[in-house]
């Protein structure tokens, strides 16, 4: 409960701090205070130290992996800010409102990793989605951007009707909205309830696939992310897509266990359509940034591993892929802000102009690949291992692999752009300050990648 009134407050201050102070730089530094106080708002809840005393009426249920997941999302975010408040700024001159719509989203992300009552499921995500449309819409002056934002509020408000119609349909087979509803005992004959529980649960899947962009409900991703600020679109692909997979696998933990064996074959396509639309199509981008859209739908599709039983694995494998996913893709649009254009032609040479930042662009790169020695590798293996917990079958787990195979290609395709074609690279100027900012993102994912143990530890202890 800290992290959602905490947030919320810090929320409000932010459109104060907008409307009172015109210094960007203390807008942005109130920003990053803010986060560090939710932060140890939420630790305190973790560790029992203090807890805000609200009576939530069981709708919502504080699990200590949940509220672990709290304290990593906003960690992200701190990054997040602390690497992007320049990028920020440049948009607009309303920068303390975006920051005040970043924490209502995290708001709305500290619901979806608590709710216990599927209309906390509609409330948090309504309050995650919302602000998105307003920041991909943020570039007022860019036709792609307002097209973006438009096309992204009109799929979002579509899915959610879907959503609502399936909480309407569970609440119709259980007369409750809890996750943990009375089981339903057919009756002779027609057992209207038990098809409406599972209409309804379908329905939210639907729903839910959408929210994270997996096929074959991705249709808006690439075009929301290629038209939104590039700033903005590391954010949505990460830290929002995150907190969604959280709601996501708190939902059907409880509830796939209603839908029998039509549960395997449902996610089985949905993660094998996943991964195909996403690398398939990211092997034929020509802009980077595109490319990068389609390889988060390919990212979806192991995060959906997760869903396959209730075990350490994919707990744990959820978290890890969370945390390093962000960093990574955090990471590469860092480095695709300061370039002029977004072609791969825009990075030849820049393996020689600009080592360092090469280098680092590279460990992004082979994180989300998934090369050893990097975090990445460490949370394909966990969301494998989840599958074989699950007793899922050793096919899906071969058809992953080919997949990270072929991500591999268009990965190390800019890598090849950066070291082996000369050019001069399309980039703007860039501060050491900046690069050694990408470092310590870089220095992150190869200490993961090594100790992966280092984020589960304080998740048991």
């Amino acid at each position: 409960m800290n992290a959602i009134i905490v947030s919320a407050l810090l929320g409000v201050l932010l459109m104060f701090c907008s409307w009172g102070i015109k210094s960007e730089r203390l807008q942005k530094n109130i920003t990053l205070i803010g986060f560090l106080v939710l932060i140890i708002a939420n630790l305190a809840q973790l560790n029992g130290w203090y807890v805000i005393d609200f009576d939530t009426k069981g709708m919502l249920s504080f699990s200590r992996f949940g509220l672990y997941a709290n304290t990593l999302l906003f960690i992200v975010t701190f990054l997040y800010i602390w690497i992007n408040a320049e990028e920020v700024d440049q948009i607009g001159h309303q920068s303390g409102d975006f920051y005040a719509l970043f924490f209502f989203i995290l708001c709305g992300a500290s619901i979806l990793t608590s709710f216990d009552n599927l209309l906390m499921l509609f409330i948090g995500i309504e309050m995650l989605s919302i602000p998105l449309y307003i920041l991909t819409g943020a570039d007022k002056k860019n036709l792609l951007s307002n097209e973006a934002s438009l096309k992204y509020f009109l799929m979002g408000s579509f899915s959610t009707g879907i959503l609502l119609l399936g909480i309407a349909f569970i609440y119709g087979a259980t007369g409750s909205f809890r996750l943990q509803a009375p089981q339903i005992v057919p009756s002779q004959g027609f057992a209207i309830e038990q098809y409406l529980l599972s209409a309804g649960l379908i329905l939210i899947f639907a729903a839910m696939n959408f929210k994270v962009s997996a096929a074959p409900f991705h249709f808006w991703t690439p075009d929301v992310y290629d038209g939104a600020p590039t700033v903005f679109t590391s954010f949505m692909a990460t830290i929002v897509k995150s907190a969604a997979f959280v709601a996501f696998i708190t939902v059907f933990q409880s509830q796939s266990k209603a839908l029998g064996n039509s549960w395997v074959l449902l996610l089985s396509f949905v993660i094998v359509a996943t991964l195909l639309v996403g690398n398939i199509t990211a092997v034929f981008q020509r802009s980077v940034k595109r490319m990068l859209a389609y390889s988060s739908i390919a990212q979806a599709g192991f995060m959906l591993f997760a869903l396959y039983g209730v075990s350490d694995f994919a707990n744990e494998g959820l978290l890890l892929y969370i945390v390093v996913y962000s960093l990574a893709t955090i990471g590469i649009f860092g480095v695709l802000i300061k370039m002029k254009e977004y072609s791969f032609e825009a990075f030849h040479g820049l393996g020689k102009s600009h080592p360092l930042l090469a280098f680092l662009t590279t460990v992004f790169l082979m994180s989300l690949a998934g090369i050893p020695l990097t975090g990445g590798f460490f949370a394909k293996y966990y969301m494998l291992n989840a599958i074989m917990a699950a007793g899922a079958g050793l096919w899906l787990v071969i058809v992953a692999i080919l997949f990270a195979a072929i991500s591999v290609y268009y990965y190390f395709k800019l890598i090849q752009a950066m070291y082996f074609i000369p050019g001069t690279p399309s980039i703007k100027e860039i501060d050491k300050i900046y690069t050694y900012k990408l470092l310590a993102i870089a220095v992150l994912l190869l200490v993961l990648g090594v100790f992966p143990n280092l984020l589960f530890n304080y998740l048991y202890f």
